[in-house]
């Protein structure tokens, strides 16, 4: 479906997207991650031709992304980029018709994808008279609407309640039973966990890592201890077998020296806090993320010559 070789793309001396490679199979969805500033949303620009690369080759279904393949797309850009003062219906059918779907077509589809989406009571308001959320539902309508073969997601749960996220949840996993490539971005770990086939992890403009989310835990991640707890846990960071730890509310993540340490840990965290649950489990996404970014971010040494 899509492939992307060697993409680079340079603004004012600083490389944005350094040599980077990715394919996207039909049905795929795809994973583009990375700290803010990584190049991610100038990689997505550049494969869609907003902005030209500087080198690199982008093909679809093996031949050269033209302008004539361009309405086989559906993009969702992370910024809002509504006309405010049209209706909601009037803004979907304009779009619609960019895409070459005509009057009577378009309507039908809008109507459809305003009731998936809870607002066709909506579709004679005005968009600046809906709150962010629904606002947000309007362009994901617009990416929609002319059933993509390749569909570009910039943060698309931005804004969106957790009943809403659900539907395009759903509806993110039926397009990739239709065979649509999906190129998902966003900084929600959990969501790419639950809905990606694959990842690649960006930073600095450059590839990090990438391949399938099975894969890329067990070359990058280690087994963890997820426990969950009522009290005070401080104490996990100065125990020397401890390697990682990552702590929050009433639950943790942590990343032992030696896996054999695990009972002593059990033992010492039931004497100190009321522990509701103790279980090994596969490291997360977001752990990941942590430990490789921030190991790319680390100042490197200077050696003297």
């Amino acid at each position: 479906m899509l492939t992307v070789n060697h993409l680079r793309k340079e603004f004012d001396g600083i490389v944005a997207v350094n040599d980077l490679s990715f394919t996207v199979d039909r049905g795929a969805i795809f994973g583009l991650l990375g700290p803010n500033g990584a190049g991610k949303t100038t990689t997505i620009r550049t494969i869609l031709h907003i902005i030209k690369p500087d080198s690199g080759e982008i093909l679809f279904n093996g031949l050269p992304f033209l302008e004539e393949r361009w309405n086989t797309i559906g993009y969702l850009p992370e910024e809002r980029g509504l006309y405010r003062k049209s209706r909601v219906l009037d803004t979907i059918l304009y779009f619609a018709s960019l895409k070459g779907f005509s009057g009577v077509q378009a309507r039908h589809a809008a109507l459809k994808w305003l009731e998936r989406f809870g607002l066709k009571q909506d579709a004679h308001r005005k968009v600046e008279e809906l709150s962010k959320g629904n606002q947000q539902k309007v362009q994901l309508i617009i990416a929609l609407i002319h059933r993509p073969q390749l569909l570009v997601l910039d943060e698309p749960f931005s804004g969106l309640d957790p009943i809403n996220q659900q539907t395009l949840k759903e509806i993110i996993l039926e397009l990739s039973h239709q065979n649509t490539a999906i190129i998902f971005s966003t900084h929600q770990m959990e969501q790419v966990e639950r809905l990606c086939d694959s990842i690649l992890l960006m930073n600095k403009g450059k590839e990090i890592l990438q391949g399938s989310l099975m894969d890329v835990k067990q070359r990058y991640g280690s087994n963890s201890i997820h426990i969950e707890f009522e009290g005070d846990v401080s104490f996990l960071q100065t125990l020397p077998f401890v390697k990682r730890a990552d702590v929050y509310q009433r639950y943790a993540e942590i990343e032992l020296e030696d896996m054999s340490k695990s009972n002593e840990l059990l033992t010492l965290l039931s004497q100190r806090i009321t522990l509701r649950k103790f279980e090994l489990v596969e490291p997360s996404l977001h752990s990941i993320f942590l430990q490789v970014v921030g190991e790319e971010n680390e100042p490197r040494e200077v050696k003297s010559l």
